[in-house]
């Protein structure tokens, strides 16, 4: 009987040490599903909120957003072992391993209002033109992001600046609007559209007997600074980078002189200025434009979806016929459903106000509708300040 127990010791130890492995092994994998859950939980919980909150621009309720500042979900992992007789014949003799495990989670939120005065005035504020083209830069179409954020655009004509309205309920701005964002998306459908900055070296002269020594040295930490003997000169020169114009040829292949005019032409405009410049002898030439779009706040994109679901709908506006061909020109900015009941094949619907909303995310403009969706997720989080967060950590786990 003595070597039989020793036996069955070891094969306690070894079921017990076994149970204490897998339960690290559970740790990883858990947190890996936790963290996994917990960001899908988050992401769905503002998409709602966006949703949520057209409904309440279409029906002029206050606009509001809640954010999640903290979770902290703890992880308690209990194992058990023990032994016990088998119940029949001779095996009732030995001793049979026991072992038995838990896991107990207990996730806490930190859930806070999104208010005050920075959050209002950042929500009021138009978009700046270096967020606009930061989001051009990762490939969304130009069209889709000066429907959804461009609040007007404005042309000079006869001398005197025009301004278009990006609202439907003008017939006629909504629908020059439309067909410039079409003639610019054709251009970049072609893969012929510039973003770029305007960099000009502009240089001064100014005589040498003016400036002193310590002048001199002042000078030289903001220009370049060569001594002309023969005119007993100064001459300085400072590269200038201008404000980002969209055009349809390089800027490089300009002049000087021409660089210059357009950077001192696009000073003149607001932060929220879009400026654009489509030249003959280029793709979309044929239509030669320029003037700037001016961007909305995230206030106004809300209202604007909101209005499109009733008293301010969209509608199709044809392509200018100078237009070259292009991809889509969909009627929606972002096509939204409103039902009485819970759309079956959205991806995502809310009940608001005894209605349904959804984005319509079925048939051939699915994919448009989903991209606007998700740049106006990004708007948002470019909009939103930090949320407050309490003193605790993350994610903890005890085991």
């Amino acid at each position: 009987m003595g070597p039989r127990s020793t036996s069955r010791t070891r094969f306690t130890l070894a079921g017990l040490v076994c149970s204490l492995a897998v339960s690290g092994c559970l740790s990883p994998i858990t947190l890996n599903r936790a963290v996994t859950a917990y960001d899908d939980s988050v992401t769905d919980a503002i998409s709602r909120q966006l949703l949520i909150n057209i409904a309440r621009a279409h029906q002029h309720q206050p606009i509001h957003f809640t954010g999640v500042s903290n979770i902290a979900a703890t992880f308690d992992f209990r194992v058990s072992a023990g032994a016990t007789p088998a119940l029949t014949g001779e095996a009732s003799k030995a001793l049979m391993p026991i072992f038995g495990g838990s896991v107990a989670e207990n996730p806490t939120f930190s859930i806070v209002p999104i208010e005050g005065e920075e959050f209002t005035k950042r929500l009021l504020t138009p978009f700046q033109e270096t967020k606009f083209i930061l989001l051009l830069r990762q490939r969304y179409d130009i069209d889709l992001m000066l429907r959804l954020m461009a609040q007007e655009l404005r042309i000079k004509q006869n001398g005197q600046e025009v301004a278009y309205r990006n609202t439907p309920a003008d017939q006629t701005g909504y629908e020059m609007f439309r067909r410039v964002v079409t003639h610019i998306s054709a251009i970049q459908d072609a893969n012929q559209l510039y973003a770029e900055p305007l960099v000009y070296n502009r240089t001064w002269t100014i005589p040498a007997n003016a400036v002193t020594a310590e002048g001199f040295q002042a000078l030289q930490k903001e220009y370049l600074v060569t001594y002309s003997q023969k005119d007993n000169t100064y001459t300085l020169r400072k590269q200038i980078t201008g404000r980002i114009v969209i055009t349809n040829y390089d800027p490089d292949t300009l002049s000087p002189e021409e660089r210059a005019r357009l950077i001192d032409e696009t000073e003149e405009g607001q932060l929220n200025d879009v400026s654009f410049d489509i030249r003959p002898g280029h793709v979309g030439g044929d239509y030669p434009l320029k003037g700037d779009f001016r961007l909305r706040s995230f206030n106004t994109i809300l209202n604007f979806l909101g209005r499109s679901l009733g008293e301010d709908p969209e509608y199709h506006v044809e392509q200018d016929p100078r237009t070259p061909a292009f991809y889509e020109n969909p009627v929606h900015t972002m096509e939204l459903l409103l039902s009485d009941g819970a759309p079956s094949e959205a991806d995502l619907s809310i009940q608001s106000h005894g209605k349904y909303y959804a984005v319509n995310t079925t048939g051939p403009l699915a994919r448009w509708n989903r991209e606007a969706f998700q740049l106006l997720y990004l708007l948002f989080q470019m909009t939103v300040t930090e949320v407050p967060r309490v003193g605790v950590p993350s994610i903890t786990i005890a085991k």
